[in-house]
C-alpha cells in the first residue's frame, strides 16, 4: 500500500472539515427555513390577499356545518351570538338589549324560545303573563309562522349560508397583514383598506378556513370554529311548544 504523505493527509483532513461545516452550516439555514413563518402550513400565506379571500370563502362554504360566536352590529342594535349552523338547520342564542332568546331551525321550520321578558318588550304586554298571552309564551318554543315578519328577521340567524354571505365580507382594496394566532392555531392576517374595512383571520393549519373576523365600521367581531362538525337539530317536544297563531309579536 502506497503511503500518504503527512502533509497531504493533514491538507485532505481540512478539507473534509471544512465541506463537513459547510453541510452542516447549510442545514441550519435550512432547518430554520430563514425563519419562514409559512413553513410546515397549507401555503395561502404566500397567496395575494385576493386569492386567500377567494380561498378561505370556498372552504366556507363547503363545509358542512360551523359553529360562530361574538357580536354583530346591525341598523343600530348589537346582537350577541352563540350559533351552530349547518345546510339544514341551526340552533343557539342570541342577545339584544339585555334580552336572550334562544332560536332553533329544522329545515325551514323555525322555533323561538324566550322568558317573559323578552315577549313583553316585544309587544308591551304585561311579563307577569296577567294578559293570558306572555305567561304562555315563558320558556317555551313557539313556532314562527313562515309569513311572519318575525321569521324573515330571526332566520337569518339560523341559515349558515345567508349569514356567511352577509359576514364574510372585505371592504376596499384588500392586502395582507402579517401572520398571527387565533385559539393556537397560526394565521394569516388579510385586511380591507388597511383595517378600515374589516380585518379576517385565515388558518394556516388544514383547510384555510376563516377563524376570526372583525368587521368595518366597528360592526362587531366574530370567532368561527368547530369547522366541518356535526351536530343534530331535533324538534322540540310539544310540551315544550306553545302555538302563538299566526302572528308573532315583533320588537
Amino acid at each position: 500500500m502506497t503511503a500518504i504523505p503527512p502533509g497531504r493527509s493533514r491538507r485532505t483532513a481540512l478539507v473534509t472539515a471544512s465541506c463537513a461545516l459547510a453541510v452542516t452550516g447549510a442545514m441550519v439555514l435550512l432547518g430554520c427555513g430563514g425563519d419562514d413563518p409559512d413553513a410546515g402550513t397549507n401555503g395561502v400565506g404566500k397567496l395575494p390577499a385576493a386569492k386567500i379571500q377567494a380561498k378561505t370563502r370556498a372552504a366556507a362554504d363547503a363545509a358542512s356545518a360551523v359553529r360562530l360566536s361574538g357580536t354583530v352590529v346591525t341598523s343600530g342594535r348589537t346582537y350577541r351570538l352563540d350559533m351552530q349552523l349547518k345546510a339544514d338547520g341551526g340552533t343557539g342564542s342570541v342577545t339584544s338589549e339585555g334580552a336572550t332568546f334562544k332560536l332553533l331551525r329544522i329545515g325551514r321550520e323555525l322555533y323561538l324560545k324566550a322568558d317573559a321578558d323578552f315577549w313583553n318588550h316585544a309587544d308591551g304586554t304585561p311579563a307577569d303573563g296577567s294578559d293570558g298571552t306572555t305567561g304562555k309564551l315563558d320558556g317555551k318554543y313557539v313556532k314562527v309562522p313562515q309569513g311572519d315578519p318575525a321569521y324573515k328577521k330571526f332566520s337569518g340567524f339560523t341559515d349558515k349560508d345567508v349569514l356567511l354571505d352577509g359576514l364574510l365580507t372585505l371592504h376596499g382594496t384588500l392586502a395582507t397583514e402579517g401572520h398571527h394566532a387565533e385559539a393556537g392555531t397560526r394565521t394569516i392576517r388579510i385586511t380591507g383598506d388597511e383595517g378600515s374595512g374589516g380585518t379576517l383571520d385565515v388558518s394556516l393549519q388544514g383547510t384555510p378556513y376563516p377563524l376570526r373576523l372583525v368587521r368595518a365600521g366597528h360592526a362587531g367581531t366574530l370567532v368561527f370554529s368547530d369547522w366541518g362538525k356535526n351536530f343534530t337539530v331535533r324538534e322540540p317536544a310539544r310540551s315544550d311548544t306553545v302555538d302563538y297563531g299566526k302572528q308573532l309579536p315583533t320588537s
